[in-house]
């Protein structure tokens, strides 16, 4: 089963506060062990919401409405997303459990979520 561990943005990532070395050096072991032991499909950092774009869609079909960033850290924006495949959702977080908290920026959180199977959707054609 396929989950993503989203880890929200904080003050510090959306104005691309660089972490420590050592921060970055355990989130490479960390990445390395998911790899070895073939749970990791993927991981990525996202850029701030100050480069995305947010298109609402008004309840009643009117016009989307597009807005850029930023966008304020209190949504719960996603900084960055690991995709891992594990047995059981106990697995799953364990592993998000393992993942490095950086020190001395405050809160920080993981939301750890399972993807929906649909591949009957991907082999019909």
């Amino acid at each position: 089963m396929r989950y993503m561990l989203m880890v929200k943005a904080t003050g510090y990532s959306e104005a691309r506060v660089n972490h420590s070395r050592e921060y970055n050096e355990a989130m490479i072991a960390y990445k390395k062990t998911l790899a070895k032991a073939g749970a990791l499909l993927a991981t990525e950092e996202l850029q701030p919401s100050s480069a995305g774009i947010r298109i609402s869609y008004p309840a009643y079909g009117e016009n989307p409405e597009i807005l850029a960033g930023p966008f304020p850290v209190d949504q719960k924006l996603v900084a960055e997303y690991t995709l891992i495949d594990a047995k059981t959702e106990e697995d799953a977080l364990n592993w998000a459990l393992q993942m490095p908290v950086p020190a001395g920026r405050g809160e920080f959180e993981i939301e750890l979520r399972r993807l929906e199977e649909n591949l009957d959707n991907l082999t019909r054609s």
